[in-house]
């Protein structure tokens, strides 16, 4: 006898941020039946392999950081050993491992039932869930939310490819690399960067350009590229790599070609990591069951309110590719759950997509938020877009030597005669801390002068925003 099918009002695919918030929300505070179900860690990426053990590895970087800046404050600071890498990481992942247990108490609290396995849709209603047994269960869900997120990919048309690791691996190391090769150009291959030199691996970045972080604003590039120069790092500009050889004792060989090598080079490496972008997590789903339509790159395609073009089918977060952060997915599964199970004064649910602040933990920070200037002079023409900016050096770095500081840089973009705040561009100590309160102001659509109304705080560095004349 076949086994009976369970029955929902809300099936979500994807244990992470957005579709745990999603199936909290539907549960605890709607009352609708909900069934969440995922194949590996509760809380996806950000938790497992993203930012909260990035955030915690930068503040590392940043505490490395501190002790050697120690000494123009008076401080005779001296380290008894090199960074103990494997007892850091081992600290790391308990902490990890915690939030894992917290977030299945939480699904509990809110009368979630979660199932671990893997997840098949078959029908706009119907999906198929492997346990981890190897037992199947059959689900019956009115409406069925596809959050599974996203994966890193690494390059197949680069011989040996497989000898690196990715963002995921990096949380893996169980030493720390004495030279490491980061291939990408986006944020995420810049914080790593940035904390790999910071607790003292010989890093080189790849890009394929002459500049990083190519989606922010043009200051933002040129300044971080800049400082990351100026603290040693290794940026191979204009680089492609060809081949990858594997050696002894864990070491491997990059063949490459960049600006001061064109016609190629070879590095030594014991850490390769590829950072080259991140693919829609949809392999074995069954999203061609059901019809749902997806984009050149796999990523299913959603409108506003986070419907796909099948009815009762939802999708959000990385596995969409709209805005792929963490909060982004949390604000929109709440939105969405909201409007399918709150009753009619949610009827219009949904998360604005505009002005969404972000941050980027290099060494600088940089926040962001808005259009950047290119694009706010396209959107407006240059003649109805007027920008403030500042570059300056922190009072932290008053009692250091001239090689020793580093730069702070801000910018408004404004737009019209009332000078409306369309952008935002922050790099410096502080930088995403302060960005979150700046958020608020621009979402609010301030204005330069209201920005000039607030009295500055001194002394700060934010005080900058407020001064900018």
């Amino acid at each position: 006898m076949a086994p009976i099918p369970k029955e929902c009002d809300y099936l979500v695919i994807g244990g992470g941020s957005g579709g745990l918030a999603s199936a909290r929300r539907a549960s605890g505070q709607h009352g609708a039946k909900t069934i969440a179900v995922e194949s590996n860690r509760l809380g996806g990426t950000c938790v497992n392999v993203g930012c909260v053990p990035k955030k915690i590895t930068w503040n590392a970087a940043a505490v490395a950081e501190t002790i050697h800046e120690a000494a123009a404050y008076g401080f005779s600071v001296e380290t008894t050993a090199p960074f103990d890498w494997k007892t850091f990481k081992h600290k790391r992942d308990a902490y990890v491992k915690r939030l894992n247990g917290i977030y299945e108490k939480n699904l509990s609290n809110d009368k979630v039932e979660y199932l671990h396995g893997r997840a098949h849709i078959l029908s706009r209603n119907e999906a198929e869930v492997i346990l981890d047994d190897g037992r199947k269960e059959t689900i019956r869900a009115k409406n069925i939310l596809v959050a599974t997120g996203g994966h890193p990919t690494i390059p197949q048309n680069v011989p040996g490819s497989e000898l690196g690791i990715t963002s995921d691996g990096f949380f893996d190391l169980e030493k720390q690399p004495k030279r490491v090769a980061l291939v990408g150009a986006g944020y995420i291959a810049v914080e790593m960067a940035g904390m790999f030199h910071s607790l003292g691996t010989e890093t080189h970045l790849f890009i394929r350009h002459d500049k990083f972080l190519r989606s922010f604003d043009p200051m933002i590039q040129d300044k971080v590229t800049s400082e990351y120069e100026r603290q040693g790092i290794h940026i191979h500009k204009n680089s492609s790599q060809s081949k990858i050889e594997k050696g002894k004792d864990g070491w491997m060989t990059m063949h490459y070609t960049d600006k001061e090598h064109p016609n190629g080079s070879t590095i030594e490496l014991d850490c390769l990591l590829w950072a080259i972008g991140r693919s829609p997590e949809v392999e074995d789903l069954g999203l061609d069951k059901a019809g749902v339509k997806q984009n050149q790159k796999g990523q299913i395609i959603v409108d506003d309110y986070q419907n796909t073009n099948i009815e009762n089918i939802y999708s959000l977060g990385d596995v969409c590719g709209k805005v792929e952060l963490t909060p982004v997915a949390i604000a929109a599964g709440r939105k969405l759950a909201d409007r399918l199970f709150g009753g009619p004064k949610f009827a219009d649910a949904h998360l604005d997509y505009s002005n969404i602040p972000s941050v980027v933990f290099a060494h600088p920070e940089v926040g962001s938020i808005g259009l950047t200037e290119p694009e706010a002079r396209e959107k407006f023409g240059d003649a109805n877009v007027k920008v403030y900016s500042t570059g300056f050096t922190a009072m932290y770095y008053a009692m250091m030597e001239p090689e020793d500081k580093g730069p702070t840089s801000y910018k408004l973009v404004c737009a019209g005669e009332d000078e409306k705040v369309v952008g935002l561009h922050i790099m410096g100590l502080g930088s995403g801390e302060m960005m979150q309160g700046f958020g608020v102001a621009v979402k609010m659509g301030a204005r330069k002068r209201d920005f000039d109304a607030c009295v500055a705080i001194h002394p700060t560095s934010a005080e900058e925003l407020v001064t900018m004349k």
